[in-house]
């Protein structure tokens, strides 16, 4: 195996940890303050964290968006699905919400053939197929009592299959690391009209959770982009379902709960689908090798 192949699973493995470790403090800061000002406080911070190093590395040119509209459009999907999915996995198990989260690979070969004009075959279709199974069993939605919450999880898997979509468009144009920076920037934007309506005091407690988000987060993407830039993405799609491993591990530390026989057999079949998937179709949910970062 390259070495650079070894580093690329080193760092998505890393990376998939981190982004499960993130999305636990989302669903402790969602108890304390508005769901809108969790993300706002991400993209807010990552987009302050991530400036000095792309003005060193691309100078302030460099900065200037490539496909502006479709890079508010992203922005626009980050605030949102990041907003859902505080607010979805308030009512929902945490592994039991990344599992739900995973239905954007699915999600995203319906959107890549409607929209993208890809081709997908059957064994793609048998894989989205099984793939959906195993997200309603993680659901198990009771007609007579809809949970809201693992509905919103959907929604917000859904924006982020459309979210990643917009992001292999501009990979071709935009270096992957700016394309991160102009979406936080643009859903930090999208976000803040909403602040001085509903801004609250925001106790000493939870400021060490917002801190360790922006830090989480922003590694998190840094991470993620570095790995694609090792290795292709065929290769490590396998190991970006270590996420769900580790939101079951973060779930029993952070809340005290474990899935139900269900929700493993579900998730075993989301895991076991989204690999397949990956490896018929050649592409994955993320772009292709980055060239430049």
């Amino acid at each position: 195996m390259p070495s650079s192949t070894l580093r690329g699973i080193i760092l998505i493995m890393a990376s998939m940890t981190i982004a499960a470790f993130a999305g636990a403090i989302m669903k402790l800061l969602g108890e304390q303050i508005p769901a809108y000002l969790v993300a706002w406080f991400r993209f807010l911070g990552m987009s302050l964290l991530l400036l000095p190093y792309l003005l060193w590395r691309f100078g302030i040119r460099g900065l200037k968006p490539a496909r502006p509209g479709m890079q508010l459009i992203r922005g626009l999907s980050m605030a949102g699905a990041t907003t859902l999915f505080v607010l979805g996995s308030q009512t929902v198990d945490y592994a039991d919400a990344i599992a739900i989260l995973y239905a954007y690979p699915f999600l995203l070969v319906i959107i890549a053939v409607l929209f993208l004009n890809e081709r997908a075959g059957w064994p793609v279709w048998i894989g989205v197929t099984v793939g959906f199974s195993g997200v309603l069993l993680v659901i198990r939605p009771e007609f007579e009592e809809i949970n809201t919450g693992a509905v919103l999880i959907f929604l917000c898997a859904l924006i982020l299959s459309i979210q990643l979509a917009l992001s292999r468009r501009l990979g071709a144009v935009s270096p992957p690391l700016i394309t991160a920076f102009v979406g936080a920037v643009c859903a930090t934007a999208v976000l803040t009209p909403f602040l001085p309506g509903s801004w609250q005091t925001i106790s000493e407690s939870a400021w060490p959770y917002i801190w360790i988000l922006i830090l989480s987060g922003t590694a998190n993407q840094v991470l993620l982009v570095y790995a694609f830039a090792d290795s292709d993405a065929s290769t490590l799609a396998p190991f970006t379902y270590i996420e769900i491993v580790a939101a079951v591990a973060f779930g029993y530390l952070f809340f005290s709960t474990l899935p139900s026989f269900l929700s493993w057999l579900g998730i075993g079949l989301i895991a076991a689908s989204g690999i397949f998937v990956a490896r018929a179709r050649q592409i994955t949910i993320f772009p292709r090798r980055a060239s430049k970062l």
